[in-house]
């Protein structure tokens, strides 16, 4: 076993990866992300999103945990706009593309696009706030903007970088 995490050390959570300024993460559509028909339920592809997003942020070398439990705060999804665009069915691959488009003191914005193969089938702005444990905007770490203004991009490119 692996003392950080618990699991065997040959077995390991799935991680993304930068290429360029854009975050890959791959996922794939389960049963329970599905509704009746096999089409991908709207609100899975939030998750995804997420998951994508909380790696990057990891990637990124950011400790959301520890900052929330000393008390300097969290993340907190402040306005989302998303479009659908295809569906996802069950035992699709799929990828999420991330990349930081824009950078406040309190937040960041954060474009993120689905694609299963070649095709484009979600894609969203989302902005998250940096908020104190008592819900107020706070500054973000400063080693966090530099984090992210390292890996800005103009607009989310669907080709990875080689």
């Amino acid at each position: 076993m692996d003392a950080n995490n618990n699991l065997p050390v040959d077995i390991k959570p799935h991680d993304g990866q930068f290429r360029g300024g854009r975050h890959y993460f791959a996922c794939r559509v389960y049963y329970e992300d599905t509704d009746f028909s096999g089409i991908v339920y709207h609100a899975a592809y939030l998750k995804f999103m997420e998951r994508a997003r909380s790696d990057m942020l990891y990637q990124l070398g950011m400790d959301q945990r520890a900052a929330f439990e000393a008390g300097d705060g969290a993340y907190a999804v402040a306005d989302l706009h998303i479009k659908y665009i295809a569906p996802a069915r069950f035992q699709d691959n799929l990828l999420v593309i991330s990349g930081v488009h824009k950078l406040r003191k309190a937040s960041v914005e954060i474009e993120q696009t689905i694609m299963r193969g070649d095709e484009r089938i979600a894609s969203a702005t989302v902005q998250a706030a940096f908020l104190t444990p008592a819900g107020r905007p706070r500054r973000q770490p400063e080693p966090w903007t530099k984090a992210f203004a390292a890996v800005m991009v103009d607009a989310i490119d669907t080709k990875p970088d080689e």
